[in-house]
């Protein structure tokens, strides 16, 4: 029987086409839900916190996505040169990458080693971070671009919403130690390094061969340079997340030891 006083939860359900009509969402909290075409009228929205993919948005008659990105690009000019053009565009922001998670490390080395298994508001833990960042190298660089069709390494993490696929490993509660983690990374970041190291405008404006197995990303020809664009991005978030979630620990409980 369930609890009247406990609010409703929907997991894994497809509403496509939907109709709410006088319905009280105060408190809701979404994550991972796709709202593509949504229409909203009549809408009261106070005090709303938003973080995704803004395109196409129209609010009270004004496109937003705009707006947003040159307010966020404002705020980081870092964050512009992740949009990178040509190869010599990759490379510099790969290099911005490097110094930025460097000091993002140092940070973590300064904590208490069982912070960094810590989840903040049920986000992924520091090493959980490194080990999905991982995971996108091998899918994206190693099997996508340098055609592995299996890439992968036991610490690798997927993403919380792909499927179980076999032969992929998917070992959320692996509690390897930082050290473990950051020689993985050292790996997969030299990885990316060789490939923008030898990257010529031809090759970024090519596409990919389908690797001869089937996995993740689905075994199809990609572009390059979308190949590329999803690390960067993926590097570049991911930090963002791991220094929020990081300040959340460093006032919760304060470092156990030096750096």
């Amino acid at each position: 029987m369930s609890d009247p006083d406990k609010p409703p939860s929907f997991h894994d359900m497809r509403m496509t086409g939907a109709r709410f009509h006088v319905v009280d969402l105060s408190g809701a909290r979404f994550e991972q839900v796709d709202l593509s075409r949504v229409v909203m009228r009549g809408v009261e929205m106070v005090d709303v916190d938003i973080t995704g993919e803004i395109w196409n948005v129209t609010v009270n008659g004004v496109q937003i996505g705009p707006l947003i990105d040159a307010e966020l690009d404002r705020r980081d000019p870092v964050r512009a040169k992740m949009r990178p053009a040509d190869p010599e565009g990759f490379r510099e922001a790969w290099r911005i990458l490097d110094r930025l998670w460097d000091g993002t490390v140092r940070r973590a080395q300064g904590l208490d080693p069982e912070l960094l298994h810590a989840s903040v508001d049920g986000e992924w833990s520091f090493i959980q971070t490194l080990r999905h960042l991982a995971f996108a190298t091998d899918a994206w660089i190693r099997r996508a671009m340098l055609g592995d069709p299996s890439p992968w390494h036991p610490l690798d993490l997927p993403f919380d919403q792909m499927a179980e696929t076999p032969g992929i490993p998917w070992d959320r509660d692996a509690r390897p130690s930082l050290d473990e983690v950051l020689a993985l990374r050292a790996d997969r970041t030299a990885s990316v390094r060789r490939v923008l190291d030898d990257l010529t405008q031809e090759q970024l404006d090519s596409h990919t061969e389908p690797v001869a197995a089937p996995g993740w990303p689905q075994p199809v020809a990609y572009p390059v340079r979308e190949c590329l664009q999803i690390v960067l991005n993926e590097e570049y978030m991911h930090r963002l997340y791991a220094e929020r979630d990081l300040d959340a620990l460093t006032v919760s409980r304060p470092a156990a030891r030096e750096a």
